[in-house]
């Protein structure tokens, strides 16, 4: 994959909101679902994004929220809007996060060079940022789709 071109699909996602993130059900590749939105005034429709990571190797979650807030944040009350939106702390159920200051394609690393000589095929690291976690990915591909109003990724049939 073109990095000039992963790093414009990237670039999109800044300022948005991730709704979800996690392994596919198949537990190979790795969805990050981002809800777009735009100034009204541009008439453009928001809509659920998702960028699937095709390939992906490795996943890395992490905190991005500093202790002292972890400390007051604990409370069951906050993982509810309707019962944490008056308290202190942070408030996880407002059930997004704010993709900033955005994601980035890393700079070819040991780990990339090494999956990609084993498997044959190109592999990227990029970290995603937000308000609550970071995330770093080495995958191979990106595929950025529309999903529908209640996408559910976990669904199996």
């Amino acid at each position: 994959m073109d990095t000039a071109v992963l790093q414009q699909m990237l670039d999109e996602t800044s300022d948005h909101a991730v709704v979800h993130h996690g392994f596919t059900n198949y537990m190979r590749d790795y969805e990050v679902i981002v809800y777009a939105t735009a100034d009204p005034r541009t008439g453009i429709t928001p809509s659920h994004l998702r960028y699937l990571f095709r390939y992906c190797v490795e996943a890395r979650c992490e905190t991005s929220v500093p202790a002292e807030t972890w400390r007051v944040s604990l409370d069951d009350r906050l993982i509810d809007h309707e019962t944490g939106v008056d308290l202190d702390g942070y408030v996880w159920g407002v059930k997004w996060h704010c993709v900033y200051p955005g994601a980035q394609l890393l700079p070819e690393s040991e780990s990339t060079r090494r999956w990609s000589n084993d498997l044959g095929i190109d592999f990227h690291e990029v970290r995603m940022e937000t308000n609550a976690h970071n995330l770093t990915l080495i995958f191979s591909d990106l595929q950025v789709s529309e999903v529908p109003v209640g996408y559910a990724p976990f669904v199996t049939e």
